[in-house]
């Protein structure tokens, strides 16, 4: 059973909407770096305003790349990944390239991810699936094309699409990839018992732009 103590060092502090602005990335910094949350998950154009918001504070960088739909071509997604990596993000979250893995031409899947991976070569990669669009056999092998990329996490969930993260597609992906990768589960997770509920299953990372409400819930419990 997870404790109460692993929830908040564990999520990805969320903020991907198109209309953020500079002001509420520096809210969400300052969050992030009171409450001790492991990274910010942002849109790339903004990697460079949170690296400055947060040096010194241990609090890392999620930036999405090819984000939402994951259709971006692989060079595209190399370039976004590059820069982010140059404008000071510590973490990549990419999108499988869903189209692919839909014609099962897991090869390209493959490929696109490892494109990625060997492009920021010191950078952790999390490679997002977003489960609610696949039956568990593709998800499957979206977790094994990860893990031959060479990819740090896999992911449940864009959160931008039919549905977000399950205890049961996080206890699919424990299974397929064991400790060769870490899990993050990602989208819809709105409390501290649905955020020990994803780390029971198997998850090492929560993504959450509820992280301030579970912050809350805490504090209340003393």
């Amino acid at each position: 059973m997870a404790d109460i103590s692993q929830v908040l060092p564990a999520i990805d502090h969320t903020n991907l909407k198109q209309n953020a602005t500079a002001a509420d990335i520096r809210k969400l910094c300052a969050e992030a770096a009171e409450y001790g949350f492991a990274t910010v998950a942002i849109n790339s154009c903004w990697v460079k305003l949170a690296a400055e918001e947060l040096a010194g504070t241990g609090v890392g960088i999620s930036s999405c790349i090819g984000f939402p739909l994951g259709a971006a071509c692989t060079e595209a997604k190399v370039a976004e990944a590059k820069q982010s990596v140059a404008d000071g993000t510590t973490e990549i979250d990419m999108v499988v390239n869903g189209g692919l893995l839909e014609a099962g031409d897991l090869d390209a899947v493959t490929a696109d991810i490892r494109a990625v991976v060997e492009a920021v070569p010191s950078t952790p990669v999390k490679v997002i699936i977003e489960c609610c669009l696949l039956t568990d056999e593709q998800k499957e092998a979206a977790c094994r094309c990860s893990m031959e990329a060479g990819a740090a996490f896999v992911k449940t969930s864009t959160g931008f699409s039919t549905g977000g993260a399950t205890v049961h597609d996080v206890e699919l992906m424990r299974r397929v990839v064991g400790d060769t990768c870490q899990v993050k589960a990602a989208g819809g997770i709105h409390s501290l018992e649905e955020a020990l509920a994803m780390l029971d299953a198997g998850a090492d990372r929560l993504g959450m732009s509820a992280g301030l409400a579970v912050a809350e819930e805490i504090a209340a419990l003393g």
